[in-house]
């Protein structure tokens, strides 16, 4: 057998291939990209056949730039995004675009499933209210709106497991991903029978949940030809991007906690149990160790927003303004001159659930320029944590610091930032490789023997101290913190207002 992991990243944006080494080091990644289509506000789709695309393509660069024989890849696992909705036919061909994570069109079969199973029945089983946001409204929505499409549906997929069937020919999804589905019973770790009879679902319809380290299937001999892998090659399932990120972060242990930046951002710890909010701000996943869980709160637009003043502020221009847009922030004294910024771009998950949220700066002036509109976006991502962070400790988390990853954890003005927000000291998770990926690839060394157990993370993952939180910026903050929920509080009337206007004729 080969020595080599090779774990695909199935990301919003594009795909990430990365090849490992059995101890864990990364000799070479390939990002193949793909498109996000918005046919309305508040849906996201992409096409499932770009992903495919995007491995297979990716693979075969991969193998080539690290100069390395077939078979040299011991095993191929997955991380993806979660929260999405693939209805594909009798031989495993898609039937329509995915309905991806982001997508918020469902609000009305999600009331439906609260109704049928009780709010706080879904919260209990699941560990996750009744939202818009997860597959069993996304799935209502499909039959409701494309019956004679749902009636030909034989499962339905989340993307890293529509390409772990494109390598191995069966269907099979992990513990992590089917707890962003509002289907799994969160603490017997199995299909919800409650759930499924009370919204008239097939249990069928969804494929079997496994532990994120098992082998699910080999790679067949259509899919060698096509990525350049041995027929034969081992596949492991893996577990959704927030689970891989959660291991790949170093956080495989009760109570380790960390912050991730990137399109989205959210806060998580690591707990046997999960953590149920009163108001269901926050919610719980299954961890890629099947022994724990990790408490949540995702926010949907975090570096997104930033991306978007980049975009707004860049025009036609050549060249990015992020390091730019960085060195105005970090010259602002806190508080951005009185600006504030709701990050609410594509409606809200944690804390308010609110798909009719949108964002919003408060207090603009004609004093304000660039460097405050930077301050103010990468302030108000901040502070939406803060909220989720406060639901945490109000039930008890015993959060005294937070490492933090992803893309926005690169600026040094963001840390500090969060610090300075959050009250936390902060730790840097120096990671040479995207911690999704290095997730993926220690459940796929972990399902072939490889490596000895999750904790071998601890041995591929440096922790240094970073920001620490400074007492007069931390107390501007404090006073900034309730103005900012007021600001929220105050405009949730005119967002349902706004919803109610015209937005052109519906498409299916």
């Amino acid at each position: 057998m080969g020595r080599l992991i090779l774990a695909h990243d199935l990301g919003t944006t594009g795909n990430k291939a990365s090849l490992f080494d059995a101890e864990g080091a990364l000799l070479a990644s390939v990002v193949c990209p793909y498109d996000t289509r918005y046919p309305r506000p508040g849906w996201a789709e992409q096409d499932p056949a770009d992903w495919w695309r995007a491995v297979a393509a990716s693979t075969r660069r991969l193998l080539a730039q690290a100069a390395m024989a077939p078979a040299d890849v011991a095993v191929v696992s997955f991380s993806g995004q979660m929260m999405g909705c693939l209805p594909v036919g009798q031989d495993g061909a898609p039937l329509r675009s995915s309905i991806i994570w982001a997508d918020q069109r469902a609000e009305e079969e999600a009331l439906h499933l609260a109704r049928q199973v009780t709010p706080e029945g879904v919260y209990r089983i699941t560990g996750h209210r009744a939202s818009a946001s997860y597959t069993a409204a996304k799935m209502l929505w499909v039959r409701r709106h494309q019956p004679d499409l749902f009636r030909q549906a034989r499962r339905f997929l989340q993307a890293k497991d529509y390409v772990a069937f494109c390598f191995t020919n069966a269907y099979a999804t992990d513990y992590s991903d089917a707890s962003g589905t509002n289907l799994f019973d969160l603490q017997e770790r199995r299909w919800s029978a409650t759930i499924l009879d009370a919204l008239g679902l097939e249990p069928e319809l969804l494929p079997p949940a496994l532990p994120s380290s098992q082998v699910m299937g080999e790679v067949t001999r259509a899919a060698a030809e096509e990525t350049g892998l041995r027929p034969g090659t081992p596949v492991v399932i893996g577990g959704g991007d927030g689970a891989c990120a959660t291991a790949g972060a170093g956080v495989v242990h009760p109570d380790d906690a960390y912050c991730y930046i990137g399109s989205s951002s959210w806060i998580a710890f690591v707990s046997r149990e999960p953590l149920y909010d009163p108001a269901q701000r926050t919610f719980t996943f299954a961890h890629l160790d099947p022994a724990y869980l990790f408490p949540t709160g995702t926010m949907q637009c975090a570096g997104g927003s930033f991306d978007w003043l980049e975009r707004l502020l860049r025009g036609d221009v050549e060249g990015r303004l992020y390091a730019e847009l960085d060195a105005l922030a970090a010259g602002v004294e806190p508080g951005a001159q009185g600006l504030l910024f709701l990050p609410y771009l594509i409606g809200e998950r944690s804390p308010h659930w609110n798909p009719h949220a949108r964002g919003c700066f408060l207090g603009l002036t004609l004093a304000h320029g660039r460097a405050e509109m930077a301050r103010a976006v990468l302030e108000g991502v901040a502070l939406n944590l803060r909220i989720i962070l406060d639901c945490f400790r109000r039930q008890g988390a015993p959060i005294r610091a937070l490492r933090v990853i992803g893309g926005g954890a690169r600026s040094a003005v963001w840390r500090q930032i969060l610090a300075d927000v959050l009250n936390l000291p902060l730790l840097q998770a120096r990671l040479t490789v995207e911690a999704t990926s290095l997730g993926a690839a220690v459940a796929g060394g972990v399902g072939v023997g490889l490596f000895r157990g999750w904790d071998v993370v601890n041995d591929l993952v440096a922790v240094e101290p970073a920001e620490e939180p400074r007492p007069e910026a931390a107390a501007r903050y404090d006073d900034l913190y309730p103005l900012f929920i007021a600001a929220y509080e105050s405009l949730a009337p005119l967002y349902d207002r706004l919803a109610a206007l015209p937005s052109g004729k519906e498409t299916p």
